[in-house]
């Protein structure tokens, strides 16, 4: 009997996870997720800002797929000036494809040294490919093409995987993965090619949540980063904590939202004790400490 896939990932309580020392003392490794994603115009929107007219989906989606592209075009050139300016080592979770409709984007990531992350080839739910492993390795293939290495994170487009993604991936040179929602520290699954390493990532802080969803005002988002940094810090006087802030450059990369993002990194890095980080370089973070540790 196959195993249940929330099985692989034992649960383990928060006060009994071991001490953890993050570098340089800091309390809170704190990384970016930056998502840039193809959405293809001859098929369904991943998402929508308007209901279709009388209920019925219309292809092309002209106003949904330039709702999208404008953060192609404008909005994500505002993140990238809020994260370069400041010195903020970032990640861009990208499609593959993106290396082929927006190389303009990933030539400026590649530039300003970030991390590139694995989202897929095309924006859409794992659950609905044909070929799966196929897709994954056709992502890394082309990502690897064009910044020179093989993507060692990944983020599957919406978080969504089927019980076969963990070992797919982890086949396809993936260590560290953001889909688990689960806990404020990585945690390890195992697999039969290698372990893979949960970063933890976010639902709660993200702007497509707190805006698409929840449809806060953008004073909301910048709220919401206080509150959870100033608890984070707080408790990383006792142990580590990882807190992640997923943006896209459609949603925070608009005119009435970016100064919510920049305002949020300032007082970030005013407070201190915070430890700007990769979804890479906080795995290997976790494993050089677990190893230390004997864990």
């Amino acid at each position: 009997m196959p195993m249940i896939l929330s099985d692989r990932i034992p649960y383990v309580a928060a006060p009994d996870r071991p001490r953890l020392t993050l570098p340089d003392g800091a309390r809170v490794a704190v990384w970016i997720i930056v998502n840039v994603e193809h959405w293809n115009i001859t098929r369904a929107m991943p998402r929508t800002v308007l209901p279709p007219p009388m209920g019925q989906p219309l292809l092309p989606d002209v106003p949904n797929w330039s709702w999208h592209e404008y953060g192609m075009r404008a909005g994500f050139w505002r993140q990238h000036k809020a994260l370069t300016s400041r010195g903020i080592p970032s990640v861009l979770a990208l499609n593959g494809k993106v290396c082929d409709s927006y190389p303009r984007i990933v030539e400026a990531a590649l530039e300003a040294g970030w991390e590139f992350m694995g989202h897929g080839y095309e924006q859409g739910p794992m659950h609905k490919l044909e070929d799966q492993h196929d897709a994954i390795r056709r992502a890394q293939d082309r990502i690897e093409a064009f910044c020179g290495y093989r993507p060692r994170s990944w983020e599957s487009p919406g978080l969504t995987e089927t019980e076969a993604t963990l070992d797919l991936l982890r086949q396809e040179g993936v260590e560290y993965l953001a889909d688990w929602v689960i806990d404020d520290l990585p945690q390890r699954i195992d697999t039969p090619h290698g372990v893979m390493t949960t970063v933890p990532y976010t639902v709660e802080m993200n702007d497509i949540t707190v805006f698409a969803l929840q449809q806060h005002s953008a004073e909301e988002f910048l709220t919401r980063g206080i509150a959870q940094y100033d608890r984070l810090h707080a408790e990383g006087a006792e142990n580590a904590r990882v807190m992640a802030i997923s943006i896209h450059p459609y949603i925070t990369g608009v005119p009435h939202r970016i100064g919510v993002l920049e305002r949020l990194l300032d007082y970030i890095g005013e407070k201190g004790g915070a430890k700007f980080m990769t979804a890479s370089q906080i795995g290997d973070w976790y494993g050089a400490e677990m190893a230390r540790i004997g864990g």
